[in-house]
């Protein structure tokens, strides 16, 4: 064989698609994978990403473009200038157009889409059949992550006719522009089919079909080849680590666990039982017993430490049971003969709903719930322990059908919007993880401020002002960052990554559609 002849041999493999790569998943089902469609939690996103392309996207670096392959903000306007890509067509074989986004926008207005936020948008001009100029009414420091990377774009000529979107399912639903063909959704297996795009503008994905399988066993079916990706527990690596075609990669601190609070009765609507809950749960104790010690404490802030805004000088609320007796002591709390805590004669009862979410969505045993109310009960408060399944929590939580309920979510290392939309009631539509809290002024002002302040410096200081107020009124209270890890397999030809800052928004998930692209 001649040298020539191995070298095309070798260039002709790589350039080879790969038939099918297939990724765990433990809880399967998070919607049919169009805007109106998804769980409105992470995984439900990026299973829409696949089909649907943003202006822009993030590489390993940082913003990359995607369907604009090129912008520019103009201050003195206030308005972003999108220059399209040419070549972009939509899976039906239409081209990609500039009415194509300013539709988009306009629809989102008229059909809010709880993923983005278009308020701030005060017109949109198309200057051109791929030129687009996006003007805003006010500031937006948050932009480019909140719409510009997170907006799906819709295809004007299949939308422009549907005024029921949550009830339009036939096949033009899931027409899109983005790197895979939506194919099939088993709700019930928890399955997802996509096969690649051809025609994508940013070249033939590496891998032909993608498939989503639900598994309750991700290491097991990743060791037996049934799998090329799988999230794993921290107490998987070391099974992992023998296996020299499995690579192994690790998320920063962008997810946590939270203990949401009903501040809307009392007496959780006291800032001073918060903080008596704060001192009376024994976080470290947590983390060491129910999870080994792997995940990290997180910051009362909520932000991630790892984020560019993040405040180190915050207060801890390290365990005290001593202080969180004493501030339920000033809310009129004492002990009765049999050591509960009563006020005019009448228990202190909590219910706290527990769930088994765990980093990224996926579905995984742990003890918190259980230590938790331990925890509680120590001091003195009758606890009803509930534990339900993710999705029913989400409604209980949403519909204020709680006292504590034990969650989480992502997103906390993206920008600092997320700050806004897991604190404000108007913050966050739509989103089951907010403590939709705004009963203190300073704090609503604030959060109001940051998103309008284009100047970073002064912008950070409005955020760690905030993450202050976060620690100090405590509408959740974070409890800690999950190690994330996920595992893949190399011979696949797929680099998987975990973006910095999270997909989109800020979504802890390594699934980016960007490490299938060529």
């Amino acid at each position: 064989m001649t040298k020539k002849l191995l070298l095309f041999l070798v260039v002709s493999l790589a350039m080879a698609q790969v038939p099918e790569v297939k990724i765990a998943d433990s809880q399967g089902a998070f919607g049919y994978p169009n805007p109106y469609h998804h769980y409105p939690r992470g995984p439900g996103y990026v299973r829409m990403s696949y089909v649907f392309d943003t202006l822009v996207w993030k590489d390993s670096s940082g913003f990359t473009p995607a369907l604009a392959k090129a912008w520019t903000y103009d201050a003195q306007s206030q308005s972003f200038v999108f220059e399209l890509q040419e070549n972009a067509l939509w899976h039906d074989g239409a081209p990609v157009s500039a009415e194509d986004v300013a539709f988009t926008i306009g629809y989102f207005k008229q059909y809010p889409y709880y993923w983005i936020d278009t308020r701030a948008i005060a017109s949109v001009e198309v200057e051109g059949p791929h030129r687009v100029r996006i003007t805003l009414s006010t500031p937006y420091a948050p932009f480019l992550s909140d719409i510009g990377g997170t907006m799906p774009i819709l295809p004007k000529h299949i939308w422009e006719g549907v005024e029921d979107p949550k009830g339009f399912l036939d096949a033009k639903a899931f027409v899109g522009s983005g790197p895979y063909m939506y194919k099939d959704f088993d709700k019930t297996k928890g399955t997802y089919l996509y096969e690649a795009f051809g025609e994508y503008y940013g070249g033939t994905p590496k891998v032909k079909r993608l498939i989503y399988v639900k598994t309750d066993k991700p290491l097991s079916a990743l060791l037996s080849g049934g799998v090329d990706m799988a999230t794993i527990r921290p107490q998987m690596l070391s099974q992992v680590e023998k296996v020299p075609h499995l690579k192994v990669i690790e998320d920063e601190r962008s997810w946590n666990k939270k203990l949401m609070v009903n501040h809307r009765k009392a007496p959780f609507n006291s800032v001073a039982f918060r903080q008596a809950l704060a001192y009376g749960i024994d976080r470290e104790r947590l983390i060491a017993q129910a999870h080994q010690g792997h995940p990290k404490l997180a910051s009362l802030g909520l932000l991630s430490p790892d984020h560019a805004m993040a405040n180190p000088s915050l207060p801890s609320y390290a365990f005290n049971p001593s202080k969180a007796l004493a501030l339920l002591g000033t809310l009129g709390y004492a002990k009765n003969a049999n050591g509960v805590l009563e006020k005019e004669g009448k228990p202190l009862h909590v219910s706290l709903l527990s769930s088994s979410i765990t980093s990224g969505g996926q579905a995984g045993s742990d003890r918190d719930g259980e230590m938790i109310a331990a925890f509680l009960r120590d001091l003195g408060m009758e606890v009803e322990l509930i534990g339900l399944e993710q999705t029913t929590l989400d409604a209980k939580v949403k519909a204020w059908e709680f006292d504590l309920a034990v969650s989480g979510h992502g997103g906390i290392a993206g920008d600092a919007k997320i700050l806004n939309e897991m604190i404000l009631p108007w913050g966050g539509a739509g989103s089951v993880n907010s403590a939709r809290y705004d009963a203190n002024p300073k704090f609503n002002a604030l959060l109001e401020a940051q998103l309008l302040e284009m100047d970073e410096a002064k912008r950070t200081a409005m955020v760690q002002e905030i993450q202050l107020l976060h620690a100090t009124d405590l509408p959740a209270i974070p409890l800690y960052y999950p190690r994330a890890l996920s595992v893949y397999d190399t011979r696949k030809g797929v680099a998987w990554f975990y973006t910095q800052g999270g997909i989109a928004k800020g979504i802890p998930i390594p699934q980016n559609k960007r490490a299938l692209l060529p």
